[in-house]
């Protein structure tokens, strides 16, 4: 059965055919290139002008004016290099708790087959169809004041990790893939003598690899990108994250550093991107198939 197109194979395969595909593709890919990286070429870009330039209106395309100092600059009026730290200890603190506790649910809800634990996973499901900001004044009351221990956990890491940690789509997407894994395959480790822990230490984490690897991007970049959260109870200059620190800090800075700081602020998360993208799409998609 073939495949309806716009235009036949018969007359693609012609010259004018070849002509009209090829430059629809090429104004498709150019327009969508064009979309994603403008705002990103901008934004650089315009951290190397000065500051009479980056206002100009209409704005230039090229840089008139090379100030590289804008950088430097940036990095020590905000004090970029503590900011920089207290977001990768709360971002790979969150990576550490979710590894251990999504995991771990995920292997339950997979391989021990808990007691109404399908109505547990459509209910983790659920709240991926709640707004996050609906959940922002609960989530700050519980935090203000935990229930039980009765602590407070503003200005703690605790207010970052803990929440971090009931993410149903990474629980949903290591369940996925764990369902993927040949079920003879632990059978016959389970007739070794092997325990349904040492059966996840030994066989399932290294075949998931992968999607480990993906939920560690997911996990480091919905911290680093976050930022209503953080300004919320990081109230502290001193452990506030990137963002909040380069929001708190934007007053009475010229713009053509602020743009500086935001460029130096993106940077980390788009060479994850850049370097990773390979393992996440194939990550994302190594569950797909049973085998």
């Amino acid at each position: 059965m073939s495949t309806r197109t716009l235009i036949s194979p018969a007359q693609r395969a012609t010259r004018r055919g070849r002509v009209l595909y090829r430059a629809t593709l090429a104004v498709v890919l150019g327009g969508v290139t064009l979309v994603f990286l403008g705002p990103l070429y901008w934004m650089v870009s315009s951290g190397f002008k000065d500051t009479q330039e980056v206002v100009r209106t209409p704005p230039t395309l090229v840089p008139g004016s090379f100030a590289p100092e804008n950088y430097s600059r940036a990095w020590d009026v905000m004090d970029l290099s503590t900011l920089l730290f207290n977001t990768l200890y709360y971002a790979f603190g969150a990576l550490a708790f979710q590894l251990v506790l999504d995991v771990a649910a995920a292997y339950s809800l997979s391989r021990l087959r808990p007691v109404l634990g399908k109505a547990i996973l459509g209910m983790m499901l659920a709240t991926l169809m709640i707004p996050a900001t609906v959940l922002v004044v609960p989530q700050y009351l519980t935090v203000l004041d935990v229930p039980v221990v009765e602590r407070n956990l503003l200005n703690t890491p605790w207010a970052i990790w803990l929440p971090s940690v009931t993410n149903a789509f990474n629980i949903f997407l290591l369940k996925r893939f764990f369902d993927s894994i040949p079920k003879e395959l632990l059978d016959a480790a389970s007739m070794d003598g092997a325990s349904p822990t040492r059966v996840l230490r030994s066989i399932v984490l290294p075949i998931s690899r992968p999607i480990l690897g993906v939920v560690s991007i997911f996990a480091v970049v919905g911290v680093w990108k976050d930022f209503l959260w953080p300004m919320l109870t990081l109230p502290d200059p001193a452990k506030q994250t990137l963002n909040v620190g380069i929001y708190s800090l934007s007053n009475g800075v010229p713009v053509n550093v602020l743009i500086a700081a935001l460029t130096i602020a993106s940077l980390p998360t788009l060479i994850v991107f850049l370097v990773f993208q390979r393992n996440i799409m194939s990550g994302l998609t190594a569950g797909g198939l049973k085998g």
